[in-house]
């Protein structure tokens, strides 16, 4: 519950301390009062978004505080965050905005996430505007709101449904991932192979390419090569026709001349000359060779570019030469080893699929069951609440029915012979349709309810959740719009039937309305600023000032007697209405100020 919120900075408020209590408070003020401001700060306290055109003219920050009991909810959320209950067993939540823009957020003294004042709202406080009447209309929410009402029933399965569907959805991609990928693979393999057996037909030798482009070189010029390699052979040798004697000759005169001298120092010389005759001489052995070998074949040549030609393919696609060619086929045998096409891990894998199907399709039919059952107990509450607001001849219907599955939809889920869409929520679409009154058809919410019809459909069905419901503040902005007469009177009466569990604050133009509070707060624009500008404060009403009050609400007529009159009247017949309705209801359990601090 929410015990106190203090506003400082936010639009036309300076410093506003709001003491709230159990049962029902109501906040009335003129058009432009500021009563707008209140419910933002509510909203600031739960993390709504902050804005910075919300701060007040002239003020460096707004700040909204709310000192919350610390109930069991409260404090699992403040626990996460290692945030503290005051010594009183309350929780101070605080929402600061710079007029940058800027925000930060306070939970028990320590600065935390605004996330995690939107934790502590979720437990905590429900605030509904006519937005949230605008939200009702979308299937979602609709479907939302009957799970909220049917709890357990439906939280149950539709647990056990959203993790199974989870691990579904994981194998069922991971199956069109591994078919993708045998394909890809069986693809890639088919390359490999077909480089593999291109490579082998033309059976490239390490260092071929280099090799043929020296025979190719001496092939084109063999005719100048051999004049070299003979005119080389004959200054060496020498030959029959040489007019100059050769090396070996004139090394061999040259030895003979040495030995001949009988100096020791010469024959030693000689010695070496023989070293340097045996050179030459095997030279001139491998020159014979090479002009042997040489041949300027025409034949041999073509062979020669025709086997480059080939080599010269494979290093186009493979590598830059044939040792890498070589090396690529190397890696692609042994990719080609290692890639997993097999049938049966597929089959293995979709047959896990189709059995986390059949306990989807389980859990889904578990969850429509409860929604059905849930589905009729709504309807039957919300008619009859309907019936106290003016409504009498109205029912409102909710229809449960399967989502069935177009072609190309994706998630889809075969129960019996149906194939349906399995969404996050289960295969159900709801519907809220509104039978306005007697022999109309039934209509959906956004085509058969006006505004008005549309406010007491919402707090209709806020009544019959209200058992169901676990948030102990709940927080309503004009959801009256549109509505007068007895139909307001009948919504001030359901208010506070739900206030009899609820901790419920209501923002009203409707004098019908603000009668029924247990107490009467009101925004009051009166006071100006330092810099002329109005401001407003919030004040709690006093028995006489709420008749004031009143007056003021049913016509402007706060200074008369006629006035005064009908504001007692209202008074008086809401005591009574009040009064019958606890006569009639169980004991409920009001929701406690305070609780004792943790030790």
């Amino acid at each position: 519950m929410l015990a106190e919120m203090r506003i400082q900075g936010l639009g036309v408020i300076d410093d506003a301390t709001l003491d709230l209590d159990p049962g029902l408070t109501v906040l009335t003020g003129e058009t432009g009062a500021g009563k707008t401001m209140v419910v933002t700060g509510l909203s600031l306290l739960g993390g709504g978004r902050a804005e910075a055109s919300r701060v007040s003219e002239g003020a460096k920050r707004a700040v909204v505080e709310g000192r919350f009991t610390a109930d069991a909810a409260a404090m699992a959320v403040a626990d996460e965050v290692g945030a503290d209950a005051d010594e009183d067993g309350t929780l101070i939540a605080i929402r600061t905005v710079g007029a940058d823009g800027r925000s930060r957020a306070h939970l028990g003294g320590r600065s935390v996430p605004v996330g995690v004042l939107g934790r502590l709202a979720e437990a905590t406080l429900a605030v509904h505007g006519q937005n949230d009447q605008l939200r009702l209309l979308r299937p979602a929410e609709q479907r939302a709101l009957l799970d909220r009402f049917a709890g357990d029933a439906v939280a149950a399965p539709l647990e056990r449904y959203r993790a199974t569907r989870t691990e579904w959805l994981r194998v069922a991609a991971e199956l069109v991932e591994r078919r993708d990928g045998a394909r890809r693979l069986a693809q890639e393999a088919d390359l490999l192979r077909h480089g593999l057996t291109e490579i082998g037909s033309v059976d490239p030798q390490p260092g071929e390419d280099v090799e043929l482009i020296e025979q190719g070189r001496r092939l084109s010029a063999a005719d100048d090569l051999r004049e070299v390699a003979s005119g080389a052979h004959m200054a060496l040798v020498g030959g029959d026709d040489m007019e100059v004697p050769a090396a070996l000759a004139l090394i061999g005169d040259a030895r003979s001349r040495l030995s001949a001298a009988g100096d020791s120092e010469l024959t030693a010389l000689d010695a070496r000359l023989a070293e340097a005759l045996a050179l030459i001489g095997d030279v001139g052995t491998e020159l014979t060779g090479y002009l042997d070998r040489l041949d300027a074949d025409p034949e041999r040549l073509a062979s020669v570019l025709s086997r480059q030609a080939e080599l010269k393919a494979l290093t186009r696609k493979y590598a830059a030469d044939v040792d890498g060619v070589l090396a690529w086929a190397a890696e692609a045998r042994e990719r080609l080893a290692g890639l997993d096409v097999s049938d049966e891990a597929l089959a293995g894998l979709a047959a896990h699929r189709d059995a986390l199907a059949t306990d989807l399709a389980e859990y889904a039919v578990a969850v429509t069951a409860a929604r059905t059952e849930a589905a009729a107990r709504l309807a039957e509450a919300t008619t009859a609440e309907l019936a106290g607001l003016a409504m009498g001849d109205a029912r409102l219907l909710v229809s449960v029915s399967p989502r069935e599955a177009t072609p190309g939809t994706a998630d889809t889920l075969t129960i019996g012979k149906a194939t349906l869409v399995a969404g996050s929520s289960g295969v159900d679409e709801v519907e809220l349709r509104l039978v306005a009154h007697g022999g109309a058809a039934p209509m959906p919410l956004h085509k058969g309810a006006s505004g008005g019809e549309l406010s007491r459909v919402m707090l209709a069905l806020e009544v019959a959740l209200a058992g169901a419901d676990p948030v102990p503040t709940m927080v309503f902005d004009e959801v009256d719009a549109g509505v007068g007469g007895r139909a307001a009177v009948e919504i001030g009466r359901r208010l506070a039937k739900l206030a009899a569990r609820h901790q419920v604050i209501v923002v009203t133009h409707l004098p019908q309305v603000a009668a029924y509070a247990d107490r009467h707060l009101v925004v009051d624009k009166s006071v100006r600023g330092e810099n002329g500008a109005r401001r407003s404060i919030v004040r709690r009403l006093a028995e006489g000032d709420r008749i004031v009050e009143l007056a003021r609400m049913l016509a402007g007529l706060d200074d008369t007697d006629t006035g005064r009159a009908h504001a007692e009247e209202l008074l008086g017949a809401a005591r009574a209405h009040r009064e019958a309705d606890r006569a009639d209801a169980p004991p409920a359990r009001r929701p406690r100020r305070k609780t004792p601090a943790r030790t």
